[in-house]
This record gives structure tokens, sequence and C-alpha cells, in this order.
């Protein structure tokens, strides 16, 4: 065993491997853990640092262990980054959370605004005045799964509205009064509903 890790392909490839894989799973679960943290929630953020610690000093003590191998530092470095990148696409999977759209428009909104309540969001919509005269603003608070869906409809209804969305720490309660396989159910089962409307 001795001998193995003597050998160069120990050395300079199993070695750097092994350091990159663990660094890209510590930076992972430590952008997760931002996530959770920034979104409130205590139970899980605690756990996923606990695990980010572990694999960082494991990979942190087989650097320390050769650093005359300029191909660890590279495999580190390299593991650095596309942890970052892994981190990001795990939690746009994920989708956690909820976010707020804020919508304002000058065209009327009505077409819009029962559009989404007939499929089940939340809808909040006031009369304000803009720069040029009177808007609409609507308020939608859904889970982030969900806002792709809301920003398409907000496309085809008002495609010149403007619209920001905003990430939510903690909301408490659904805002919404069906659940999405729910929606997702009576869209399927009512599948001229939508065409009928237009």
């Amino acid at each position: 065993m001795t001998g193995f890790i003597s050998t160069a392909l120990f050395t300079y490839f199993l070695l750097p491997l092994f350091i990159f894989m663990a660094r890209i799973m510590d930076v992972s679960l430590g952008t997760l853990r931002i996530i959770f943290v920034t979104r409130g929630m205590k139970r899980v953020a605690p756990l996923f640092g606990f695990f980010e610690v572990l694999v960082w000093l494991i990979a942190i003590s087989r650097i320390m262990q050769n650093l005359d191998n300029w191909v660890c530092y590279v495999a580190y470095a390299a593991g650095f980054a596309t942890g970052n990148f892994v981190g990001m696409f795990l939690e746009e999977k994920i989708a956690i959370g909820h976010e707020m759209i804020r919508v304002i428009t000058r065209k009327d909104a009505t077409a819009l605004v029962n559009e989404l309540r007939d499929r089940g969001y939340g809808v909040t919509s006031v009369t304000a005045q803009g720069i040029e005269g009177e808007v609409a603003v609507i308020y939608i608070i859904v889970r982030r799964s969900m806002v792709p869906e809301v920003l398409d409809l907000i496309n085809e209804y008002n495609p010149r509205a403007l619209y920001t969305v905003e990430a939510i720490k903690y909301v408490n309660k659904e805002i919404f009064h069906r659940s999405e396989e729910e929606r997702q159910q009576g869209w399927l089962t009512n599948p001229m509903k939508k065409i009928g409307r237009r």
C-alpha cells in the first residue's frame, strides 16, 4: 500500500482527483448552507455546515501533506471554482423558499390578474401614479418553483410591463388558494379553459 501511494499515478492523478472532488463537495455544501441561512432555515444550515467543514479539513490535510505537489494546488483551485457552479446549479433545481413578484404596468392588467387568480395564485392589485400617469401595481408571492410560470403569464398578457423578483426570507402562510398539484390537475382536466379566455 505504501508503495502504491508513492507512485506517480497516485501522486499526480488520484490524489489531485480526490482533492478536486472533495473541494467540489465542500464548496457546494457551503453555497447551499449560505442560501439556507439567508432563508432562515435554522435546522438545515448547521447540518450542512458540519459536513462542509469536515470535507474541507480532509481536503486541506491532503494538501498540507503534499506541499511540493503543484498538481494538488491546481486541483484544489479547480474544485473551488467548480463547486461554486455546482452549488448554484443545485440551488436552482431545489428552488427553496418564496419570491415576491412586483409588476408595474400602464396597460389594463385585469386579464392578467384574473388569469393568475384562476390558477390559484394570491394576487394583490392596487392603482398608483407613475411618472406618466396612472399605473397598476400587482404583488404576487409564490414558491420559487412557480416563478417561471408567473413570468411567462406576465410576458404573455402584459409584455411591456416592468417586473421585479425579490427573495423573501419568511412567509407566515401560503398565499395561494390551491396547491401546485391541484392547479396542474385542473388544467389537465380542463385544457380548453385557457384557450377560451383568449
